[in-house]
């Protein structure tokens, strides 16, 4: 059974009482909401730069890339329309050739490169290439911004391990384990993290999310240098201490992690979630050690033994 605890209603993720169905985590494993938005505008640009600068490099290149050959394909094609004497220098009689050199002229015009070879005839087809050039112009500008925010933003490149452990912690006693470390060379300082337990309670025929912090045995640290491994003693005071794999199974129970440091590259505060469900916790089980000695007595810190573990027989 899940000991019963006081509720304070300052205990929430911004979730309120609603209950998880069907195991939906309320955090994802990369720490992002699991909650899905709808009745925005189809064409709503409010989150047009967050996503740009967020979104992964594969899908930002695929976005650029996209947006580059379907602006020149459009011009090329205008190009094209406005007649065969409209590009001086193009290969004469239609078709594929000229479409290919009209593109290409599409190109430089957007870089503002204009090698020479081709140019515009007559007042339609220069007020084109004039009106692209500005067109480039400012989407290379918009271009740079975007790449400076995205190699600008601050983060925090955290890993955790993949598993939640119960494991052995101090004179017999047991701790609901997991583990964490930095996976770039810079300094962390003053971290600070926070684990929420959640699971659904039945009240009056209704099923109720209630939150609860858990106790830490060290919830602050100073200094990132080596692996964290983040304990919660199962002692009298945890609410879990007479927990059971069915009672949270049952709850639909859910660990949130929350952590938050100070980046001594950036000088600002960089922030890190992620979250556990029940099926990701290993029972009777222990961390590995992460780091050994070199033959010179260095610490060699082996970022690949993050979610070793052992079973207790």
């Amino acid at each position: 059974m899940i000991r019963e605890q006081k509720i304070n209603p300052e205990n929430d993720l911004g979730f309120g009482p609603q209950p998880v169905i069907k195991n939906q985590p309320l955090l994802n494993k990369d720490g992002s909401v699991n909650v899905k938005r709808k009745g925005l505008a189809r064409f709503n640009t409010a989150d047009t730069y967050h996503t740009l600068i967020t979104m992964s490099w594969a899908k930002f290149w695929i976005v650029v890339l996209s947006g580059y050959l379907f602006t020149n394909v459009f011009f090329a094609c205008l190009y094209v329309l406005i007649g065969n004497s409209s590009l001086d220098g193009t290969i004469e009689g239609g078709g594929m050739p000229q479409f290919l050199d009209a593109f290409f002229f599409s190109a430089q015009t957007l870089s503002t490169v204009g090698y020479g070879h081709i140019t515009p005839q007559g007042v339609v087809a220069n007020s084109v290439a004039a009106f692209e050039s500005m067109l480039g112009l400012l989407a290379f500008a918009l271009a740079t911004g975007l790449l400076y925010g995205r190699f600008s933003r601050p983060t925090a490149k955290i890993v955790y391990s993949h598993n939640l452990l119960v494991a052995p912690y101090r004179d017999g006693g047991r701790g609901l384990m997991f583990r964490l470390c930095n996976i770039r060379k810079n300094v962390l300082i003053d971290l600070d993290v926070e684990v929420i337990f959640s699971y659904n309670e039945m009240i009056d025929g209704k099923p109720l999310r209630r939150f609860f912090p858990l106790s830490l045995e060290r919830k602050n640290v100073s200094m990132l240098t080596l692996n964290w491994t983040v304990v919660h003693p199962l002692d009298e005071n945890s609410p879990l201490i007479d927990m059971t794999h069915d009672d949270l199974a049952r709850g639909e129970a859910s660990f949130s992690i929350l952590l938050k440091a100070f980046d001594d590259t950036f000088s600002q505060t960089v922030h890190s979630r992620t979250a556990y469900q029940v099926p990701e916790m290993i029972w009777d089980a222990k961390f590995t050690p992460m780091f050994q000695r070199d033959g010179d007595g260095r610490i060699v810190l082996d970022m690949s033994e993050i979610n070793s573990f052992e079973r207790l027989s």
